[in-house]
């Protein structure tokens, strides 16, 4: 889709757009999928919600070992997805240490190029979405680029966790599980990728029934990225002691 630098669009901060103006969305709201309308209620858009598991930290440089898609279509969970993988190189104690998953239960795992067509079908026209969005986002984009996949970058990703730190403020943490918990959604498998994400789109799903949640795909996505940027301001300022 066609980038467009002006990012404002006349929207209250709730998202809902000034009379008038509606047909504006699509041309000033990048990040977009087109084939998907602007003005559609989001949550009842095809969702691929994404979590991997992998040997570290840095997308650059370390791997992923799983891989768990959950699809949604009309707000209902329809389809669970995942893969092991072979990293191609031992995962370290400190990774295994977190998601349990050691060299010997990948030893005969496939290495991503071998399901990276699979996890591409999985994800094809549904509108992407990941808790804390960069880090799966950055691995899997990584991942597909290495098996020859070309990916689709201007394409902006759902966050549950940007909205998890906007409507639960007054928590302490706003990590899966707890987030999960206070909304009374099980998460019995935590840091397995189909179990992480599962339980990330249902916070997803109860989320956005907020009033405070834009109901619309565009308004929705222009939402989260202001919230994104505000809150990153925040954290910066915390840690320069502001």
């Amino acid at each position: 889709m066609r980038a467009v630098a002006l990012d404002a669009c006349g929207c209250f901060p709730t998202g809902r757009h000034y009379a008038g103006i509606a047909h504006l969305l699509r041309t000033v709201t990048r990040g977009l999928m087109e084939e998907l309308a602007y003005d559609a209620p989001w949550a009842a858009l095809p969702i691929a919600l994404v979590d991997v598991e992998t040997t570290g930290k840095d997308a650059s440089v370390d791997r992923v070992v799983e891989v768990g898609i959950v699809l949604s279509r009309g707000g209902e969970i329809v389809e669970r997805r995942s893969w092991l993988v072979n990293p191609g190189r031992p995962i370290p104690k400190e990774a295994s240490d977190v998601h349990k998953i050691t060299d010997d239960d990948v030893k005969d795992a496939p290495a991503f190029a071998a399901v990276a067509a699979e996890v591409a079908a999985a994800l094809e026209g549904c509108l992407p979405a990941a808790y804390n969005a960069a880090f799966d986002k950055a691995f899997l984009t990584n991942e597909l680029a290495r098996a020859g996949f070309t990916v689709r970058r201007d394409v902006e990703w759902v966050d549950p966790l940007v909205w998890a730190r906007e409507l639960q403020q007054g928590e302490k943490s706003r990590a899966l599980g707890e987030v999960a918990a206070r909304l009374g959604i099980a998460l019995d498998n935590a840091h397995r990728a189909i179990d992480d994400a599962e339980a990330a789109l249902k916070v997803l799903l109860v989320l956005g029934r907020d009033v405070r949640v834009p109901t619309t795909y565009g308004a929705f996505v222009l939402e989260q990225r202001r919230l994104s940027l505000a809150q990153a301001d925040e954290r910066r300022m915390r840690w320069r002691g502001a």
